[in-house]
């Protein structure tokens, strides 16, 4: 049973950049669709090489999005992670207490961690980050206290940057009696942490969501059913999302596959596995079938991806509202 939700995650303010074409990509040697860890000066150069471009600012990072979101939909919930003691670190936490979850924010002399997202023409997102104070989260910071009243740990891949930090945290949570849910977050960050994720983590999630690169980067299988089937005998839920044919479930040995919302334009990809999960995680909470739950989550998904960025208006939220409740009624399909 879950009912509140707290995530954990890098703490990050994005800077989303629209491209014209992908010469800056071939330039820094950056393969679409990627996440690179980099330097700040690293960074720099990047930010420097499209500062022509229009761009916009706004709270960021996997794991907050997908707690944003959940906030937006009513669901109780918090959020773990680290910021500089900077202007960027307040910013961030005054954006978390505004939409209602409980900061459980640390505090460190480095900078704020920053995410520059490099859209592409076609939507694809590229993202270069920049740590800085987020990667200084330790295990040592993580205690039962900040898990107290809450029922599931909802995990980004990313934070695979430190084993003994995300080890840690889900043993400090299953300890507690919490269901944990991960998100693999890119395919090179599971190709550099493959054998820790298959023969330590994974075995310890309960709900596990990955695309289709992802799911094929951790079992070797191309075909996303036998990748999904490989990665339902780690987890109690799989979620194998599969693009523009929606995504496949996995669940006490049954197989379900969802369509995507095909209303939805698409302008930029940012966020969307992000809003997916937070979708999907909501219909867990009110106890929808996993149909249910993979069809709120491509709404959520398909609301995100008509803006630029992961932040739009209350009608967007209230639209959301409204599919949601015709899902639950049973009167929307996909």
């Amino acid at each position: 049973m879950i009912n509140r939700i707290i995530g954990i995650g890098n703490a990050l303010t994005d800077i989303l950049i629209n491209l014209r074409d992908d010469r800056v990509l071939q330039q820094f040697g950056l393969e679409r669709g990627s996440m690179s860890l980099m330097e700040t000066e690293e960074q720099q150069r990047v930010a420097e090489a499209v500062a022509s471009l229009p761009h916009t600012q706004s709270l960021g990072g996997s794991a907050a999005n997908t707690i944003r979101a959940l906030a937006h939909m009513g669901i109780p919930v918090g959020f773990i992670g680290k910021v500089g003691r900077d202007a960027t670190g307040d910013f961030f936490e005054a954006s978390l207490r505004d939409q209602g979850i409980e900061a459980h924010l640390l505090r460190s002399a480095t900078p704020s961690g920053c995410c520059i997202s490099l859209v592409s023409p076609d939507g694809e997102r590229t993202m270069c980050t920049a740590l800085s104070a987020a990667r200084e989260m330790t295990a040592e910071e993580i205690s039962t206290p900040q898990l107290a009243g809450y029922d599931c740990l909802y995990v980004e891949g990313y934070l695979l940057q430190d084993h003994t930090l995300i080890r840690q945290v889900i043993r400090t949570a299953q300890a507690a009696g919490m269901k944990v849910a991960l998100d693999l977050a890119s395919f090179n960050v599971v190709e550099e942490n493959l054998d820790f994720l298959r023969q330590e983590l994974c075995p310890m999630v309960d709900i596990l969501f990955a695309n289709e690169q992802e799911a094929t980067a951790f079992t070797g299988e191309r075909n996303p059913l036998e990748a999904l089937d490989r990665l339902s005998h780690l987890c109690e839920i799989v979620v194998v999302k599969v693009g523009t044919r929606g995504a496949y479930v996995k669940y006490r040995g049954k197989v379900d596959h969802v369509g995507i919302l095909s209303s939805a334009r698409r302008v930029d990809s940012t966020g969307a596995g992000d809003f997916y999960a937070a979708g999907f995680l909501y219909g867990l909470c009110h106890r929808r079938s996993m149909v249910e739950c993979g069809t709120i989550g491509s709404i959520v998904a398909g609301q995100v991806i008509e803006v630029v960025g992961t932040t739009f208006d209350e009608a967007g939220w209230q639209h959301i509202a409204e599919l949601t409740r015709q899902v639950e009624e049973g009167s929307f399909l996909l």
